[in-house]
């Protein structure tokens, strides 16, 4: 089975963003901010969609906790998606994840 989980990671504290060059022309390449031209990017947050291994429902619940737990997300959302997409959204929605509340099944 299939499943992603996605998230939003937030920057390290609240007066601080996440920065990255944008250059569509060399899309892929990484290097320093301070040597490139391409315009600067400044975000609060960043969403992420990740594949979690799990054959079963709990089994990728657990493994997508781990995840959770290891970042600064503090919500989440399970989906079981056989396309393996990595657009944001698509699939079913298996289950939501709350800190404090733990995992709301869909």
């Amino acid at each position: 089975m299939t499943y992603f989980l996605e998230y939003t990671i937030p920057a390290a504290s609240d007066d601080a963003e996440f920065e990255f060059p944008h250059d569509e022309i060399n899309s892929g390449t990484t290097i320093p901010l301070s040597e490139t031209d391409a315009e600067i990017v400044h975000t609060p947050e960043l969403p992420a969609r990740t594949g979690i291994v799990g054959a079963t429902v709990p089994e990728a619940k657990l493994e997508a906790e781990q995840l959770i737990t290891h970042s600064r997300a503090s919500e989440a959302s399970l989906y079981f998606d056989p396309s393996n997409s990595l657009q944001a959204g698509v699939g079913t929605l298996v289950a939501t994840f709350s800190e404090g509340r733990g995992w709301q099944d869909a």
